[in-house]
């Protein structure tokens, strides 16, 4: 398997994510989008921070579960329940300097949007892996 990630000099700088993201793969890997929900099923407590903890928790864990790993990511979409720029800030430092980071060097879309699927819910990131 290859990944060659680029960024075409004809595009802006990018804060750590490639523009283009070129896989070679035997074998894809698609998570569903990952929510803040403990193997208890309950909602994570601490707010934007402690939902992204356990997000970034469950994302390690069902990547191991298919033989990847976060420099195995070649696509990652992460949803923000807020329309404060900030949060959606706070989020992508917090997912960069956690052991997922290597995940978003590839391409990667960071949105704000109005709501998530559970009461309460924050904070969701959609991934694709290529072994």
């Amino acid at each position: 398997m290859t990944i060659d990630r680029s960024n075409p000099t004809a595009l802006h700088a990018t804060p750590g994510y490639h523009h283009v993201t070129k896989v070679q793969a035997g074998v894809l890997v698609m998570l569903a989008g990952q929510c803040p929900l403990m193997p208890s099923g309950e909602l994570a407590a601490g707010g934007l921070a402690g939902q992204t903890e356990q997000v970034i928790q469950n994302i390690l864990v069902a990547l191991q579960s298919a033989g990847a790993g976060p420099t195995d990511v070649v696509r990652t979409v992460i949803y923000v329940a807020s329309p404060v720029r900030e949060d959606l800030s706070e989020v992508w430092t917090q997912l960069n300097a956690s052991p997922l980071a290597p995940a978003f060097t590839s391409a990667s879309t960071l949105l704000g949007v109005a709501q998530l699927g559970f009461p309460g819910q924050l904070v969701e990131i959609d991934v694709t892996a290529a072994l």
